[in-house]
């Protein structure tokens, strides 16, 4: 099985248990929590902070172009959106049936494309603002991912967004190494801290980066 159907069959379990998922990402219900605090070290309060921090950079009233990849559920970002009457909205995911759900989450002014973050079909400088949530950590090929979202970001724009980083916590990174990434809901390799502000700063003119626990929580603008 190559990598790819791996990632594909691991978010196919992960939408079959989406009720699961959204629990855990939310830290919201008993067994999330649970989750939370035994992988992630993370209260209801760590969580809500690290989610807060990875969505400052869509500014309040914003009327432009969003680029969300991936979606996944919808659970964090449909509350959002519903706030931006205004925004376009374009949501990618590589998972139909974790798009399948977020599409019924969705306001009216977001569409969806079934797609792979590492090879956009949209044109450069198509979007105000890339936001990606949870993402990086499972995407195969992040060098990719990292060049792709830089193209159809417009000169100007911000990227923004969180996701799982090593050598913050050791029992979060056991957890990655032993179960995460061989159920295939991870792929390394994995960034640090300093090796992602590098990599940031490699590309971007302006970069906010902040750690809560083995979340990295970032905010970029692109050059002019």
């Amino acid at each position: 099985m190559s990598q790819h159907d791996e990632i594909k069959t691991a978010y196919r379990m992960l939408g079959n248990e989406a009720t699961f998922y959204d629990g855990m990402i939310t830290c919201s219900t008993l067994l999330g929590k649970v989750v939370c605090g035994l992988v992630w070290n993370m209260d209801k309060e760590k969580n809500d902070r690290y989610l807060e921090r990875a969505l400052s950079g869509i500014p309040e009233h914003f009327s432009g172009r969003l680029l969300e990849v991936p979606v996944g559920t919808g659970v964090l970002t449909m509350p959002v959106y519903r706030t931006l009457p205004d925004a376009g909205i374009t949501c990618l995911d590589y998972s139909p049936d974790m798009m399948a759900r977020a599409k019924r989450r969705a306001p009216k002014n977001v569409t969806f494309v079934q797609g792979d973050v590492g090879k956009l079909s949209f044109a450069d400088g198509s979007f105000d603002l890339v936001l990606s949530l949870n993402g990086f950590h499972a995407f195969p090929d992040k060098k990719a991912a990292y060049r792709e979202i830089f193209r159809v970001l417009k000169p100007g724009g911000t990227f923004c967004g969180c996701f799982y980083i090593k050598g913050e916590n050791r029992r979060t990174d056991w957890f990655i190494d032993k179960i995460y990434t061989p159920k295939g809901f991870f792929t390394p390799p994995f960034e640090t801290a300093d090796s992602l502000r590098q990599r940031l700063e490699e590309l971007y003119a302006e970069v906010t980066l902040e750690t809560v626990e083995s979340m990295a929580c970032f905010r970029c603008k692109k050059g002019a």
